[in-house]
């Protein structure tokens, strides 16, 4: 489980701080797919980014199986963020000189996976994304929809329990966007992932299992 507790988060000077998490409480359930929607500037990415590592909170705590996550020594919270957290962005952020299949072998690689296996995990993760005619081809080679599989695939090398999504569909069409809810929806059936989606698709969030709404750094709904 995830457990999030009086969790506050500020920014600017402290005699006149920017609110932008006040006093959220929030569980999610090993195996959920979660969708978090608010309008923008209501705290949705912020709070994503303290759940994955990312950002670390003003006050309040973050544990995830009992352990709190901002208790944990540097090289401990890398080791855990690298592991048990994959993350996809709306601007998926593929390094433009190198492949895919050399984007998905990163993550292994700094991780110190061997050659061999990160290569191993990159090709069979472009296959299960339905990419594997596109292994050698570059960014600026590959579609919309393609450089988002490919993120994907790159969030999943390390085989993490969370994935956890910031607009994933935010820049792709409607059909594009349809196909990669159902991704989504089949590595969260064939992995066992517990998945967490900041997303202005209402429709994509009404097929998750709950949705958390938010409203100047609140949660105003579960």
């Amino acid at each position: 489980m995830i457990k999030v507790s009086q969790l506050h988060k500020d920014y600017g000077v402290s005699k006149n701080p920017i609110h932008v998490l006040r006093d959220v409480d929030l569980e999610i359930g090993i195996g959920e797919r979660v969708g978090i929607v608010g309008s923008s500037g209501a705290g949705k990415t912020t709070l994503m980014n303290i759940l994955g590592g990312l950002d670390r909170p003003t006050s309040g705590k973050v544990e995830v199986d009992g352990r709190n996550l901002f208790s944990m020594a540097p090289a401990e919270m890398d080791s855990f963020r690298n592991r048990e957290m994959g993350f996809v962005f709306q601007f998926n952020q593929l390094l433009p000189e190198f492949s895919a299949l050399e984007n998905v072998m990163m993550p292994a690689l700094i991780a110190r996976l061997s050659g061999p296996e990160a290569r191993s995990r990159a090709t069979d993760l472009l296959a299960e994304v339905g990419l594997s005619h596109r292994l050698e081809h570059k960014p600026g080679q590959l579609s919309g929809g393609e450089q988002q599989r490919v993120a994907i695939a790159r969030a999943l090398v390390m085989q993490p329990r969370f994935l956890l999504a910031d607009e994933p569909t935010g820049n792709l069409d409607s059909g594009t966007s349809d196909a990669i809810y159902h991704l989504f929806q089949r590595l969260h059936a064939t992995r066992d992932l517990t998945i967490i989606i900041v997303t202005h698709n209402d429709q994509l969030a009404s097929r998750l299992d709950r949705v958390v709404k938010m409203e100047d750094g609140c949660i105003v709904g579960v």
